[in-house]
């Protein structure tokens, strides 16, 4: 297993540098070096002089991908792409184009956004496996047609709608919980529990059919007839077997979803103000902050990458039939 994982982890790497050089196109396509300095210094200090000085010292005044003037391998390595990009490699990213240590805005981020999705994704998936269980052991009953109806209409509904709804509601209708803003220890709990609950309601929809249609095509299948056979209840085939057995597809939509557990909500963490990655990654992408924006493209496809290794050794836990190599 060993050598499957460091071969893993091998072709990892042309992955990470094709997702570093496509992020470094796409934002130079919009972008050049010379916005970038004329948005971090303001209307009031945009001059020529001020815009080679900045560019000097934040390391654009060098070629985007190939240096004609410079022989040998400096032709690529004195250019912008690879100083910016060959320290990611060693996880040393640098600072972002505000000055500040991005390495450091990652560490003091984590928790915000951890505090949040880690209960989005436990309370989550206990319901969303437990609501689809429930529409199949009372399938072809109006339980699951009703069942499957309230998903289609939670599916249907913008994910924008739960947010606005739940602050106008339960925080500023009946003011149960704070609209928005985060503090630190045990105060952090008032603030992530309108976020958490209004994720976990937004999810329902789409992740409960998942569930129900994996449970429906193994609870078709020969093993659970014979369990029936056997004399067994409808409940502990349902909860005994088939639970077990979808357990490879579950796993699969769990665990690759672990990356967004470290990279926070974009879109969450930005309407509650909650102070975490995905809001560090929105604010970066307004700034027009390429140092923080390829960092956090880079981290986020580095998790990734390891969300489907473990994802892969998960199945030859859950399934010993399955082996690695």
């Amino acid at each position: 297993m060993l050598g499957y994982i460091l071969r893993r982890l091998f072709y990892a790497v042309p992955i990470l540098i094709g997702v570093n050089l496509l992020t470094f196109a796409l934002f130079f396509v919009v972008n050049t070096p010379d916005d970038m300095a004329r948005l971090q210094l303001g209307a009031k200090h945009v001059t020529p002089e001020a815009i080679a000085r900045w560019k000097a010292e934040h390391g654009y005044d060098k070629p985007l991908l190939l240096n004609a003037e410079a022989e040998g391998s400096a032709r690529f390595t004195d250019t912008i792409f690879f100083r910016h990009s060959a320290a990611m490699f060693v996880f040393e990213f640098g600072k972002g184009d505000d000055g500040r240590d991005i390495a450091h805005e990652i560490k003091t981020r984590m928790g915000p956004s951890l505090a949040i999705a880690l209960p989005v994704f436990v309370i989550g998936l206990l319901v969303n496996v437990s609501f689809a269980l429930l529409m199949v052991f009372f399938r072809t009953t109006y339980l699951d047609l009703w069942g499957v109806v309230l998903c289609v209409v939670l599916m249907s509904i913008s994910g924008l709608f739960y947010i606005i709804a739940g602050q106008y509601f339960i925080a500023k209708l009946w003011n149960l919980l704070p609209i928005s803003g985060f503090a630190g220890g045990i105060d952090a709990f008032k603030f992530i529990l309108l976020p958490v609950l209004v994720s976990v309601v937004a999810g329902i929809g789409s992740g409960a059919r998942w569930y129900r249609t994996i449970f429906l095509e193994e609870i078709g299948k020969d093993y659970a007839r014979t369990a029936r056979a056997k004399g067994l209840g409808e409940g502990r085939v349902l909860f005994r077997h088939v639970l077990k057995n979808g357990m490879i597809p579950i796993l699969t939509g769990a665990v690759v979803v672990l990356p967004l557990l470290f990279m926070g909500s974009l879109i969450t963490e930005s309407f509650f103000g909650i102070p975490g990655l995905g809001s560090y990654t929105i604010d970066a992408i307004q700034a027009q902050d390429f140092a923080v924006v390829r960092a956090m493209v880079f981290l986020g496809s580095f998790l990734y990458i390891v969300g489907l290794i473990l994802t892969d050794i998960s199945y030859s836990w859950v399934d010993p039939r399955v082996r690695l190599q």
